[in-house]
């Protein structure tokens, strides 16, 4: 018994130097501030904790990457564990615990066990482990002991997600709340003042200043807790230059540089501004939109508290989102002239300047074609709305009082010569002839027999009621000749309908039909007041009808009418002119435009001058 004292012995001190190495190992995980040292002090308790272990390594999403780096490996860290790579893709790929037999070496045949660390929405990991040869159930023991390790990094990476988005929401909160600071306020000055007031408070800065480019360098418009200064002071002019330096690097300029970030190359003007300010922290974040520089914003800290990457950080995202607004207040602010110009500076640079090809071939093109136009000549030709009315008008009237019988046409029906247009009741007019017509013979009877009497008195009053009833007679038998009204001539009835009115009475006089002729037509043309001087009698034209598209009509003026008329706000004058060629295909009242030919003209002219006239017309209504 005695002699294995000794091998007891030193299996306690042995136990007890684990158990001691333990405890440090804990320590060093529980009170791990990286993840690095989270993740190296975690493997290394999984690879104690479970049997024969060979190596182990945890690999780790790069930020922002598809790609897995170590983070983690044991026992060396410069051990390769390339050969650990199909396992940790199958893992990764099949997103579950698996168990992958390994090539066999010197020391006996392996396996490969991997788990995934994977938390809601996103796959941030992976762990494998090299075990030495074991049986099925010996595996399944050690992957459930991975499966139930693994959720302590699970843990550790919902903890950092969970803090790094409360960081993200909080600087959100903050960008937001310091862009609506300024967007409340009315006015580019009120804006820029409340924007670099509040920014100087949050960041726990002396001064803050924002400047804008202007004829390329930095003019300083604002100060925080200043509402004037002189722009031609020293330290105006200093913290222009800084502002200078960082927009002609187009990056952040701090002094002293911090700690993680890019340092810009020179931070000349930057120091000297710190120096004029007693050694103060500088920073100088340029802000630019849509490629283009539009100024920066330079904060001053006291001396022994210098900016922080988190700092400029959150300045640039507040300068992302204010600084197009308070280009464009400051834009709108300035008055109408200062507007026009820099349109006009604007315009001229794009013209001259670099780029903007499009713009120039643009110019090119409008200046291309002004010169043509200043020279080449056309026909000027006024235009107007025409009407076609027929030469001559024929109105068919009712001969006497009566009523009507029939009316077999109606406006809108091509008639012949001699064809029957309406019928008037000739009832009356029948029996007032066959009155007449006795009477005549009562007179004629009597008139006989009165010259065998020989009573030369009587005779001449008979021989005057015989004529009167005659004269009667023929009268009513011209009215019924008329009864038949028919086309005087072949043409288009224009007016007139009476076939829904069959049996209404008629007065002498009114008027039932109007007929124009198919052959001759007239011209009726509404001109424009401003166009009416150059139209005069003998010009020539043509006229297009909506009714007829696919023809041109070649007309000349015949008459201008000196009085105006009004219609819908245009003053305009009738003005008549013949068809040279008639159609068959013409009728009455169809519209269409005519074109007018006044002469040659400059084609510049002819495009420009209504507009000129009116710039023209109105300077003198509005000149003293």
């Amino acid at each position: 018994m005695d002699e294995h004292r000794p091998n007891l012995h030193a299996t306690v001190i042995d136990d007890e130097r684990l158990t001691e190495s333990d405890h440090v190992v804990w320590s060093r995980f529980v009170s791990a501030r990286s993840t690095p040292e989270f993740c190296q002090s975690w493997l290394l308790i999984q690879c104690r904790r479970i049997d024969r272990v060979r190596a182990g390594v945890v690999l780790l999403q790069e930020p922002g990457g598809p790609t897995y780096v170590p983070g983690a490996i044991w026992p060396e860290s410069s051990q390769d564990m390339r050969h650990l790579t199909a396992t940790a893709e199958s893992a990764l790929r099949e997103r579950r615990g698996v168990v992958c037999p390994a090539a066999a070496d010197a020391g006996g045949t392996r396996h490969e066990i991997g788990y995934p660390v994977e938390i809601p929405g996103a796959l941030v990991g992976v762990v494998v482990l090299e075990l030495d040869h074991r049986a099925d159930a010996e595996l399944q023991l050690a992957l459930r002991q991975l499966h139930w390790g693994v959720a302590g990094l699970v843990a550790h990476f919902l903890e950092r997600h969970i803090r790094e988005s409360e960081t993200v929401q909080q600087r959100v909160m903050n960008v937001l709340d310091l862009v609506a600071t300024a967007v409340e306020q009315q006015g580019f000055k009120a804006q820029a003042s409340a924007l670099v007031t509040e920014m100087a408070t949050r960041l726990d800065c002396d001064r803050v200043a924002i400047g804008f480019t202007k004829r390329g360098q930095a003019q300083l418009e604002t100060l925080s807790h200043s509402a004037h200064f002189k722009t031609e002071a020293n330290l105006a002019r200093a913290i222009e230059a800084a502002m200078d330096e960082a927009i002609d690097q187009e990056a952040a300029v701090v002094t002293p540089p911090v700690d993680g970030g890019v340092a810009a190359r020179i931070l000349r003007a930057n120091e000297a501004l710190s120096r004029m300010t007693q050694h103060s922290a500088v920073a100088s974040v340029p802000f630019h939109h849509d490629g283009e520089w539009l100024g920066a914003i330079t904060l001053e800290r006291q001396a022994g508290h210098p900016f922080e990457l988190t700092d400029i950080e959150l300045c640039q995202a507040v300068m992302a989102l204010a600084g197009p607004v308070l280009s464009i207040a400051r834009r709108e602010d300035r008055w109408v002239g200062a507007k026009v110009a820099a349109g006009a500076g604007d315009m001229f640079a794009r013209l001259v300047g670099t780029g903007h090809l499009a713009w120039k071939a643009v110019a090119l093109a409008v200046i291309a074609i002004a010169v043509v136009l200043s020279f080449a000549t056309g026909e000027y030709r006024v235009r107007a709305e025409a009407t076609t009315e027929g030469g001559t008008l024929r109105a068919i009237v009712a001969p006497f009082d009566g009523f009507i019988a029939d009316a077999p046409v109606r406006a809108g029906d091509v008639v012949e010569a001699g064809q029957l247009m309406a019928v008037i009741d000739d009832q009356d007019l029948q029996l007032e002839r066959l009155k007449w017509d006795s009477q005549r013979d009562q007179y004629l009877k009597e008139l006989r027999q009165t010259k065998a009497e020989g009573d030369k008195a009587r005779i001449g009053i008979l021989s005057a009621q015989l004529a009167q009833a005659e004269a009667q007679l023929e009268l009513v038998n011209d009215q019924l000749a008329r009864t038949r009204l028919a086309a005087p001539y072949r043409g288009v009835v224009v007016a007139g309908d009476l076939s829904k009115n069959l049996g209404a009475p008629l007065d002498k006089g009114e008027v039932l039909f109007e007929l124009a002729p198919l052959d001759d037509y007239r011209i009726v043309m509404q001109v424009d007041d401003r166009d009416i001087t150059a139209v005069a009698t003998g010009q020539q034209g043509e006229l297009i009808l909506a009714a007829v598209p696919d023809a041109s009509f070649p007309i000349e003026i015949t008459a201008v009418t000196p009085v105006a008329a009004s219609e819908e706000g245009i003053n305009y004058f009738r003005v008549e002119a013949a068809l040279k060629q008639s159609s068959p295909r013409l009728r009455p009242g169809m519209e269409g435009v005519a074109k007018i030919a006044i002469g040659e003209r400059k084609l510049i002219w002819i495009w420009t001058h209504r507009f000129t006239e009116w710039v023209r017309l109105w300077l003198w209504s509005w000149w003293p």
